[in-house]
């Protein structure tokens, strides 16, 4: 072969392997979302409504948030099929022992073992036996197929000594139960060893006077009767918040305590309900009473509150009340070093997201 030709044909090779080697490469598959869990809420209304730390009053409203919207879901083949496994009582396990009267939230955790993936348009819903005092029903958060889901409901025992059960079910977006194992329920079933007195009316505390559990004055938790919801994600975000906050203050973290918990979630159950952004529930409670009622033995409790439309994150929540100038006790309540134990509540009505801290030292 010609020596010129020889080397016009390398070159020409060469430009062409150049050429093969600038493809794309093959498509990368994006991996499904992280697993959720957790039970959040319904909705409908208005404008944002002010907050109040322990027993003061400040009619400023809060400033405008937007709240992260869940992820849209895929939507579901028309011929996926529904069915849940029940994993374990995550609270409240069957026959517990309880005073006559007493709020609590039972939890149940579940597996998805259907085809179909489950929104807010699935719902978990009272079926048959006592309802003590639950929501008409509540939506479900984002679960794809072979997902956890913690479903929670807030109930109060029936002030009767004896066994109670109630029984719960899921439903899908046509109303339709499904099936969990071989049944189609949830149960909770609580054992009421004694009952209480109604606690007498007295006018609550008032003013701008701080909070304190001694020689305290008012009612219980009051009775609430709207379908509100939970959301224990957004607990455990106001949780981690505040502590996060405690520790850049090199503060400890506050014990989350149970009974602090039930006195924040009545007030929060309350202000969902009822519409109210004060600290005096709707059967003139105080922090003082509420935490009285609950069983926590204080000598000195303070609270946080807020509600607004729409709802902000656990996050949102605990930077308005760092930021907020208008009382500042909502900042102190947080890092205060007087406080050792923290209860905290949520509840969902309507639109509108309340939460309610409560600080206590025994």
């Amino acid at each position: 072969m010609n020596g010129k030709l020889f080397i016009v044909f390398m070159i020409l090779t060469v430009m062409i392997v150049a050429a093969c080697s600038n493809e794309a490469p093959a498509e990368t598959l994006i991996p499904p979302l992280a697993e959720t869990s957790m039970i959040p809420i319904t909705g409908a209304t208005a404008t944002e409504a002010p907050v109040m730390a322990e027993v003061s009053v400040t009619s400023t409203a809060p400033p405008d948030f937007t709240s992260t919207p869940e992820p849209p879901r895929p939507t579901n083949m028309p011929d996926c099929t529904n069915s849940a496994s029940f994993v374990t009582d995550v609270t409240i396990p069957d026959n517990s022992e309880m005073e006559g009267d007493t709020h609590f939230v039972k939890t149940w955790r579940v597996v998805n073992t259907g085809t179909c993936i489950w929104a807010a348009d699935y719902t978990v819903a009272h079926y048959a036996g006592e309802r003590m005092s639950s929501p008409v029903s509540a939506p479900l958060v984002l679960t794809y197929p072979g997902q956890t889901l913690d479903i929670s409901v807030s109930l109060k025992a029936p002030n009767a000594v004896g066994t109670h059960k109630g029984y719960f079910v899921i439903k899908n977006p046509a109303g339709l139960i499904m099936k969990i194992n071989s049944d189609s329920r949830l149960w909770v079933i609580i054992d009421v060893k004694s009952t209480v007195a109604a606690t007498a009316t007295s006018a609550p505390s008032g003013g701008n006077t701080p909070a304190t559990a001694s020689g305290s004055s008012g009612n219980g938790f009051a009775t609430v009767n709207c379908a509100f919801t939970l959301d224990q994600a957004k607990v455990t975000d106001v949780i981690n918040a505040v502590n996060a906050y405690r520790a850049q203050s090199g503060l400890p973290a506050y014990n989350l305590n149970p009974q602090l918990t039930l006195a924040a979630q009545a007030h929060a159950n309350d202000m969902a309900c009822n519409k109210l952004f004060v600290h005096t529930g709707s059967n003139d409670s105080t922090v003082n009473s509420r935490v009285v009622v609950s069983g926590y033995v204080a000598s000195s409790v303070g609270e946080n509150v807020y509600g607004s439309y729409p709802p902000l994150s656990g996050d949102e929540a605990v930077n308005w009340w760092k930021n907020d100038k208008t009382d500042l006790r909502h900042n102190l309540n947080l890092v205060s070093d007087k406080y050792i134990d923290i209860g905290v509540g949520y509840a969902f009505f309507d639109n509108y997201g309340y939460y309610v801290l409560v600080f206590g030292t025994p």
